[in-house]
């Protein structure tokens, strides 16, 4: 299939499912009683097309490409696709009307700009499963720090007793930080198996090129075990978890992205 075509489909889809979104936070008549998981559904469909279309974009005739542009779009789709999952079970729907667009800038950068970074065929399963779960790791910690940015906003907002807009759409405090604890803890997870297994099985991990990124990656995971023993022994909550949290992914965006950008786009 046309790359172009699987893009136009998730394009429509995810406008729709956008529109739709508006206008139930909105209470439209029409959707305020409609079943968010019937919207939800239009969103999974254009989800479906973004992942046809990175499946026919990041192959190379010399294997896998993971260039900056493609792992943009990559990591793009697995936010959404964790911010479908959290929605289903939790009332942040509202949290895809920024999601969405932001996906979709992602999908245009990946076609109209390009990056290389090919990963070979006959790839160990050890890179491979390094790799995925790199991405994975990245993308619930991205979708983590963006919680952490809305809980402080929302408690400034309640605070101050002025919730409006989104803002008011979202759950209470308690659950936001119960959303944001359970996304650190998959992240977390999912970052130790990542560092993990490039300690154990890769033989680069601190050449010259990558001994950055190991070092950043490290720090942010020291971070986040940090976070999480402090919430599971001391109860840490509210501005101390976002602080944490948005220390913690700054570092990770720069040993993932930054080494990326300046190898890949800058010095390219």
């Amino acid at each position: 299939m046309n790359n172009h075509i699987t893009i136009f489909l998730s394009f429509s889809f995810y406008i729709l499912c956008t529109i739709l979104l508006i206008l139930r936070a909105r209470q439209h008549p029409l959707l305020s009683k409609t079943p968010k998981s019937l919207i939800l559904l239009v969103g999974m469909f254009g989800l479906a097309a973004q992942v046809l279309s990175i499946h026919i974009g990041v192959h190379h005739p010399s294997g896998i490409n993971l260039g900056f542009y493609n792992a943009l779009s990559i990591i793009s789709a697995f936010i959404t696709l964790f911010t479908f999952i959290t929605a289903f079970r939790y009332a942040i729907e509202t949290l895809l009307i920024v999601i969405l667009p932001i996906t979709m800038l992602t999908m245009v950068l990946d076609l109209n700009f390009t990056s290389s970074h090919i990963l070979s065929p006959d790839s160990s399963d050890a890179l491979l499963f390094h790799v995925m779960s790199s991405l994975v790791a990245y993308s619930v910690l991205a979708l983590a720090a963006l919680l952490a940015i809305l809980l402080s906003i929302q408690n400034r907002y309640l605070h101050n007793h002025q919730p409006s807009g989104v803002i008011s759409r979202l759950p209470p405090l308690k659950t936001m930080e119960c959303i944001l604890f359970e996304a650190l803890t998959f992240g977390f997870i999912c970052l130790s198996m990542s560092l993990a297994t490039g300690l154990l099985f890769l033989d680069n991990m601190f050449a010259q090129q990558l001994a950055h990124k190991t070092i950043l990656s490290i720090i942010a995971w020291f971070v986040f075990l940090t976070l999480l023993i402090g919430r599971w022994a001391l109860g840490w909550r509210g501005r101390i978890a976002i602080r944490w949290t948005l220390v913690g992914f700054f570092s990770l965006m720069l040993a993932y992205f930054g080494s990326k950008f300046v190898l890949e786009v800058l010095m390219k």
